[in-house]
């Protein structure tokens, strides 16, 4: 319990402190040409009340993530809270508040063309298609498995409220979210769950406090894995716990409020706190798993973490924990959790990739035909997907993740020293989240298959040959525009 506290006392000294510091070295200022006034189309590029755009934000980079994740890596141990705490306010929260203010300051472009514009017209078209591809891929998935989840919770009457009547209800709601203005569905929605989410995190926390069971604390061996089936913390744990850490899902929704923020200095609230937020419910997530499932019946001489992961699909999770401690209300609360959180996510997905095509194609989208246009294969392929197994694909979902993390992060550094400005901020995660992904694609089964001790070393030599690259290409730089 201990433990637990304190995490949540450095997150929010985390977003005063460092997230100060942050914001002192991007200097935002009310001079900026914002966006959403520059552009405004009556679509998505639009003002809104800052309080509506920090709601919408947090749904956006929330979804099932910093639950899911959390209750998943809270199975490697204490390590868990460590992760969640210093990648949320090192990595996580630098990342989303970088790319927002990087994405005003360059006009509201998406993230392929913040990358693109740093690191060169190769990783432009690199990140054009990978970005697609990744957002197709998360919204097909976010149609499939609120579906499924639905099915199983509605009374069997024939299509109606089968798992292909919600999975049509769901893609249809998808296509007028993804086509209709973003203050029409999204600005009115968005919040209700948004607010419905904060309320589910405030009624497990306080069950955190009131409920009897066991809670790990950092004296309880934090850097040896505590994981069931004996996998490494270092790099599994930073991959399992991307939302409430760090996460390049992020860098496709940040831009799309940079396109409605009305002053850079709401910046810092709403892409670092939102962030920020998302780290607190992670963490109180991760702590409810492990003691709800330490008071659970087992095998004699069963560890928390092993009953914990005898429950299999997190969803059960969810839904035990809110229902068993929070009763009628939390059953709902958990229904919006783990239901309209992944919708949400998914709709936001095809309206990112929507506007990524639109900025390459240099086609606007005040037309709701042009809308069309671009929107039409994008449905057709998600379709298509629908009878495709994701097992496989999924797997490298969370790597791709975190690797798009690390890819801004680099562009984020190269935007800041170009500016002259305290860039290493983003570099120091950026080289932490290289040897993040490399490693783990060496070492995980999905990967190669190799031993931490050849995949950490790699790992290593790929993090020394980018700064060795951006030292050279730093020095030339600044030699050239003295």
């Amino acid at each position: 319990m201990i433990t637990f506290t304190l995490s949540l006392v450095c997150l929010l000294l985390g977003y005063l402190l460092y997230g100060a510091f942050v914001e002192r070295v991007i200097k935002p200022s009310d001079a900026t040409k914002m966006p959403c006034y520059e552009k405004q189309d009556g679509v998505d590029f639009m003002p809104m009340p800052a309080w509506r755009v920090f709601l919408i934000q947090f749904l956006n980079i929330a979804g099932t993530g910093p639950i899911f994740g959390a209750i998943m890596g809270i199975l490697f141990g204490p390590a868990a809270y460590l992760w969640i705490v210093l990648g949320c306010i090192f990595a996580g929260a630098v990342h989303d508040y970088l790319c927002g203010m990087i994405c005003i300051r360059q006009g509201g472009v998406s993230l392929p063309e913040i990358i693109g514009n740093e690191l060169g017209d190769g990783m432009r078209i690199v990140m054009r298609v990978g970005a697609l591809v990744l957002l197709v891929l998360v919204g097909a998935v976010f149609v499939v498995t609120p579906a499924s989840l639905l099915d199983n919770m509605t009374p069997d009457k024939g299509w109606f409220f089968s798992n292909g009547f919600w999975l049509t209800a769901i893609f249809l709601y998808f296509i007028l979210a993804t086509l209709l203005p973003i203050d029409k569905l999204i600005g009115r929605v968005y919040p209700v769950f948004g607010f419905a989410l904060l309320l589910m995190a405030i009624g497990i926390c306080w069950g955190i406090y009131t409920q009897e069971g066991w809670m790990p604390e950092l004296t309880d061996a934090p850097f040896v894995t505590h994981h069931p089936k004996g996998l490494p913390i270092f790099p599994m744990l930073c991959i399992t716990i991307a939302c409430g850490a760090i996460s390049g899902f992020h860098g496709t929704q940040s831009p799309l409020m940079a396109r409605c923020v009305t002053n850079e200095r709401l910046g810092r609230p709403i892409f670092y706190g939102a962030m920020i937020t998302e780290g607190v419910v992670a963490l109180i997530w991760a702590a409810a798993a492990v003691k709800f499932a330490s008071m659970l019946p087992g095998e004699e001489g069963a560890t928390a973490y092993e009953k914990l992961a005898a429950l299999g699909n997190p969803a059960i999770v969810v839904k035990e924990i809110s229902t068993g401690w929070m009763g009628t209300v939390g059953a709902i609360l958990a229904i919006l959790g783990v239901v309209a959180a992944p919708i949400t996510s998914g709709d936001t997905a095809f309206r990112s990739a929507r506007l990524i095509a639109a900025d390459f194609l240099h086609l606007s989208q005040k037309s709701i035909s042009k809308r069309l246009m671009l929107c039409l294969p994008l449905f057709a392929i998600t379709t298509v997907l629908f009878f495709i197994d994701f097992t496989v694909l999924w797997r490298y979902f969370a790597w791709t993740n975190q690797t798009l993390a690390c890819i801004m992060l680099w562009a984020a550094t190269v935007w800041l020293a170009k500016k002259r400005l305290f860039y290493w901020i983003a570099l120091l995660p950026a080289l932490f989240m290289t040897v993040v992904c490399t490693s783990y694609i060496f070492i995980a089964p999905e990967g190669f298959g190799l031993s931490l001790g050849i995949g950490l070393p790699v790992g290593i030599a790929v993090m020394a040959v980018l700064a060795i690259l951006f030292t050279i290409y730093n020095r030339k730089y600044t030699r050239d525009n003295k």
